[in-house]
């Protein structure tokens, strides 16, 4: 495995701006970065489950990917870029594309969903594969079994990537099973590298051992995140435990009117206009979008003074 600096604290996955009509809008990626710097992130991992990645074509990704690189020139913010698709050929621009653009640090991999891989084996051969084509750049695994429907053991995953796949890097784990989590962490006292991916259940990852997590809440929330590990750190637990309690209902919250849609209009509450969705996911209607701001103003997540009307 090449030698590679593990990546901490809070790493936010954007949403992909996208204009009214559905187009790439990506003049507002320099305003998510601002926002996400502000907000105390360490890092973002872009064109991912959040950013709608199957929803957009290969060029818009390339594009997508080019204009984070130029908006991150200069700043601390680490850029980490998805390179996963249903397709090798796919998968191999894009990864070749991350390993040449500047400012980018790693790249991270879901599985294709369609054509499942059978055993952790062709996992691993597939993962192989894309990494070649940015031999340099530490890359990840990205487990999302609600997504792709991929449930295989994943401690046979990364033993075989960790032998096989010389810029292995880690996991991108977003499965809320505990006992996944727990299993995983017993691989990263070595080099691997365990990003965990729940939000709703990010104390329990934080108090787990992991130090680095990637998630949609922390697009709108990170301050209060940042505020769960420093009261862990400190002892307090009792606080730990309540923010957590707010991550959970905010996550509820947008979950309820659908999260990628509801997540994309409090983004505008901070002051960045991300835009819809695309179809097949469904945008919101104003009685939604005021239920939602009236639940993030309860949860003291958003000023009552931007409170849609």
């Amino acid at each position: 495995m090449i030698s590679h600096q593990k990546l901490t604290g809070l790493i936010a996955a954007p949403h992909t701006p996208f204009t009214v009509h559905g187009d790439l809008n990506l003049a507002a990626i320099d305003r998510q970065a601002e926002i996400l710097d502000q907000d105390g992130v360490s890092g973002v991992f872009i064109g991912g489950t959040t950013g709608e990645c199957h929803s957009l074509s290969v060029d818009e990704r390339l594009r997508l990917a080019e204009r984070w690189s130029e908006a991150l020139t200069g700043s601390r913010l680490k850029l980490i870029v998805h390179v996963g698709s249903q397709n090798l050929p796919d998968s191999r621009e894009l990864a070749k594309q991350a390993g040449n653009l500047e400012n980018v640090v790693a790249m991270g991999a879901m599985a294709p969903s369609f054509f499942k891989p059978p055993r952790p084996a062709e996992v691993a051969a597939w993962l192989r594969d894309v990494a070649s084509y940015a031999p340099e750049l530490p890359t990840y695994y990205y487990d999302i079994p609600a997504m792709t429907g991929i449930r295989l053991p994943m401690g046979e995953i990364l033993t075989l990537c960790m032998d096989t796949i010389p810029n292995f890097a880690g996991l991108k784990l977003s499965n809320p099973d505990m006992t996944v989590l727990v299993e995983c962490m017993t691989f990263s006292s070595s080099s691997l590298d365990v990003l965990f991916g729940c939000d709703e259940a990010f104390l329990f990852g934080y108090a787990a051992g992991v130090k680095g997590a990637v998630g949609s809440s922390y697009n709108i929330a990170a301050p209060l995140y940042l505020r769960i590990m420093s009261a862990f750190d400190r002892g307090d637990h009792v606080l730990a435990r309540a923010d957590q309690t707010t991550s959970v209902a905010m996550v509820n919250l947008l979950a309820s009117h659908g999260y990628l849609p509801a997540s994309k209009f409090v983004m505008s509450l901070k002051g960045v206009d991300c835009g819809p969705v695309r179809l097949p996911l469904r945008n919101l209607d104003d009685d939604a979008r005021n239920r939602i701001a009236e639940g993030m103003e309860k949860l003291g997540l958003i000023p009552q003074t931007t409170r849609a009307v």
